[in-house]
């Protein structure tokens, strides 16, 4: 039986759909769609994201974190 390849999904970049050109970490609901149910900050394989674009989101929410506006990760176990 032949394997079916299936053509990668296009990945949408949530910064150029909602018109964002600078984050800014005050707007929490926004960076709130780049962290995981976990806290942890979504990869650029999965955002879809510029490389530019990924270090100012990770800038962003770090700051966010710091002025206890977004969470921590949690801890696994």
């Amino acid at each position: 039986m032949p394997k079916i390849e299936r053509p990668p999904k296009k990945r949408v970049n949530l910064l150029r759909r909602e018109g964002v050109t600078t984050v800014d970490w005050k707007d929490t609901n926004l960076l709130r769609k780049f962290i995981s149910d976990r806290g942890k900050i979504r990869s650029r394989r999965v955002t879809g994201l510029t490389p530019q674009q990924q270090r100012q989101v990770a800038t962003a929410i770090k700051n966010a974190r710091e002025m206890a506006l977004l969470p921590y990760p949690s801890q696994g176990r």
